[in-house]
C-alpha cells in the first residue's frame, strides 16, 4: 500500500483536514487572489476621490469614460439575466432596486461569489464571476453605472460621453 512521504498516511488513513486542504487549496488561492485584484482595481480612483463622493461622474446627462465601461460590461455580462439598464426581469431583480439598500462590498460580494436562495418558495441562484477577468477588472466600473441608475441620475439606453457631440 503506498503511503504519503510526508505524513506517512495511506491514501485510506488520510486525515480530513489534508483532504480538505488538498482538494480546496486551488479554490482558497483563487478566492485570495480575486480579493487582491477587487482590491487594487480601483486605488486610482479611489486614492483621488473625496471620502463622501460618488462612485460615477454624471454632467449634464453624459457619463465619464469608467460609467461609459461599466455600462458596456454590464451590457456584455449581466443583462442578459437583469434586462436592459439593470431594471430587472422575469429571471433576475432589478440592480437599480438593490443597490438602494446594498454596499458596495456586498455588490462585489455577490458578483464574485454568487448567491443561492433556494427554499420551497424561491430557487434564486447567480453564478459566480470572479473568475471572469472582464467582470472582475472591471467591477468599479460596472457598480459606478448601476449606481448611477440607481440613484436616478442617468436615464435608460446608452448614455453619451462627456465631451462627445450630439451626433455621436
Amino acid at each position: 500500500m503506498r503511503r504519503d512521504r510526508l505524513t506517512g498516511h495511506s491514501q485510506a488513513e488520510k486525515p480530513l483536514t489534508d483532504k480538505f486542504l488538498t482538494g480546496n487549496l486551488a479554490a482558497l488561492f483563487t478566492t485570495a487572489l480575486l480579493a487582491a485584484t477587487v482590491a487594487t482595481a480601483g486605488v486610482a480612483r479611489a486614492d483621488d476621490a473625496p471620502a463622501d463622493s460618488k462612485p460615477y461622474v454624471v454632467e449634464n446627462g453624459r457619463v465619464d469614460h469608467h460609467v461609459f465601461n461599466g455600462y458596456r460590461r454590464y451590457g456584455d455580462n449581466c443583462l442578459r439575466c437583469h434586462g436592459p439598464d439593470g431594471a430587472g426581469s422575469s429571471y433576475a431583480p432589478a440592480l437599480v432596486d438593490s443597490l438602494k439598500h446594498m454596499t458596495k462590498e456586498q455588490f462585489e460580494n455577490t458578483v464574485i461569489n454568487g448567491r443561492q436562495d433556494v427554499n420551497t418558495a424561491n430557487q434564486n441562484v447567480m453564478p459566480p464571476f470572479g473568475l471572469n477577468p472582464d467582470v472582475v477588472e472591471n467591477l468599479d466600473d460596472i457598480y459606478g453605472y448601476l449606481k448611477a441608475r440607481s440613484d436616478g441620475v442617468l436615464g435608460r439606453g446608452r448614455p453619451k460621453k462627456i465631451g462627445d457631440d450630439d451626433d455621436n
